[in-house]
């Protein structure tokens, strides 16, 4: 499904040429779950980041389902990157002004899907993390694991065929991190959503179908 060939990413500061990846070879295979792991600053953000369309790689190449995706235009790409990959953070990116059901029914308003439509899809994903009795509660009366459940429910309201995860429990406690990790595993196991994970977290990294480790820019088999 996603195939990295000798994917690079450079940035310039202050004169100084900074190469956060270097030479990526990578393939991650429908339905997987592969978890990324390495120290700070090892490029396991801007990595996910490519691969969710929101940074350009600098050389190298990169396919999902065999299509060359940053040779699409960025209308394309944003249409694509709304429809098929799903995004979870370690800080939720929820609208604090909006309810819990209408941060869930955004990508799909947004994709063009009629209202009635979005609204029955977010309740019942809304549902399905437990959050059935918080639909019309905004961000700041939900606690972070329940933001973070609402943040999961608005990245499957596309039915993505990709779901990536950065350190989405960064900012949780051990008890609920552990259910937010529960649902993810969940979600991959019967939904079949391809899950990439960047995480610190070597326990929950073992519960998925394959690990690597990102140092130097560099890609190293995890054990």
């Amino acid at each position: 499904m996603i195939v990295l060939k000798k994917l690079s990413k450079t940035f310039y500061k202050d004169g100084l040429r900074i190469e956060v990846l270097r030479g990526i070879d990578l393939e991650i295979k429908g339905g997987e779950s592969l978890a990324v792991l390495g120290v700070s600053g090892a490029g396991k953000s801007t990595l996910i980041h490519i691969m969710g369309l929101l940074d350009h790689p600098t050389g190298g190449d990169f396919t999902i389902n065999g299509h060359h995706v940053f040779q699409w235009d960025e209308k394309k790409k944003a249409n694509f990157r709304n429809a098929s990959i799903g995004f979870v953070f370690q800080f939720n990116n929820l609208l604090p002004e909006f309810s819990a059901l209408e941060n869930t029914m955004m990508p799909a308003l947004i994709g063009g899907v009629p209202k009635k439509d979005a609204r029955e899809k977010a309740c019942k994903l809304l549902q399905e993390v437990g959050l059935e009795h918080r639909l019309k509660h905004k961000p700041g009366e939900l606690s972070g694991g329940e933001q973070q459940r609402v943040a999961i429910a608005r990245a499957l309201i596309m039915e993505p065929e990709i779901l990536l995860a950065d350190e989405p429990t960064g900012n949780l406690d051990t008890e609920t991190g552990k259910k937010i990790e529960d649902i993810l595993i969940h979600l991959n196991a019967t939904k079949k959503i391809t899950l990439v994970l960047v995480t610190h977290n070597k326990s929950w990294a073992e519960r998925m179908t394959n690990r690597i480790l990102l140092h130097d820019g560099k890609i190293y088999d995890y054990e």
